[in-house]
């Protein structure tokens, strides 16, 4: 069992006058598939659900989806928002086979940036260039979140995927790709040094051209 469990109620009704009619009574229609299951239509209270969208677990855990007593586990897969009400319209959770390995969005967690060698030097501008990373493990190995420690980040330094400590069991399947996939993570540059570049780039250009440009 997960740590976190969502209850939802089992529904036959389909198709947009349905949901209308849910959403007025504060429900969500959702769907939940896969796991060599049929597709089945449920739906879960918004305010429970709006709460617990106010959590990182909610998008990278197991959840326990308990439908009418009944328990499943899932990973949600897609959330529908309205776009510019604090409503969710829909939701997609996918079954998952404890013996089966799955991918996954993990959130990255950055620490002790303030007190590295980059983060105490005034001129230096520290970069997160990924905020979450796709993994692959069984269920029980899927982490909530990979911390990535920067307490070592010194200037110019460049933290790459391959460089970051994952839990046992966990895996990037974009490092099978190919080093061209060993993308950045975090960079630590010198902001005024690139600032001064740029005005000097600028100094470079010919009067005549300005000039061109401008008509």
């Amino acid at each position: 069992m997960s740590e976190h469990t969502i209850k939802a109620t089992g529904r036959s009704d389909e198709g947009k006058g349905a949901s209308r009619r849910l959403r007025h009574a504060a429900q969500i229609p959702a769907i939940v598939y896969g796991g060599g299951s049929e597709p089945k239509s449920i739906q879960l209270e918004h305010e429970h659900i709006w709460l617990a969208s106010q959590n990182e677990w909610f998008y990278s855990s197991i959840l326990d989806l308990d439908i009418d007593g009944k328990v499943e586990q899932v990973l949600l897969r897609d959330m529908q928002r309205h776009p510019y009400r604090q409503l969710i319209m829909h939701l997609d959770f996918q079954r998952i086979s404890a013996n089966q390995a799955l991918r996954a969005p993990v959130q990255l967690h950055f620490v002790n940036e303030e007190t590295s060698p980059a983060g105490k030097a005034s001129d230096v501008v520290v970069m997160k260039e990924l905020t979450q990373v796709e993994v692959s493990c069984l269920p029980k190995d899927l982490p909530e979140f990979i911390e990535v420690d920067l307490g070592e980040l010194t200037v110019d330094q460049i933290i790459h995927l391959s460089g970051l400590k994952l839990p046992k069991g966990v895996e990037i399947p974009q490092l099978k790709l190919g080093k061209e996939h060993d993308v950045a993570v975090v960079v630590a540059r010198q902001g005024r040094v690139e600032a001064e570049s740029s005005d000097a780039d600028s100094a470079d250009v010919p009067a005549a051209k300005v000039e061109k440009d401008a008509e």
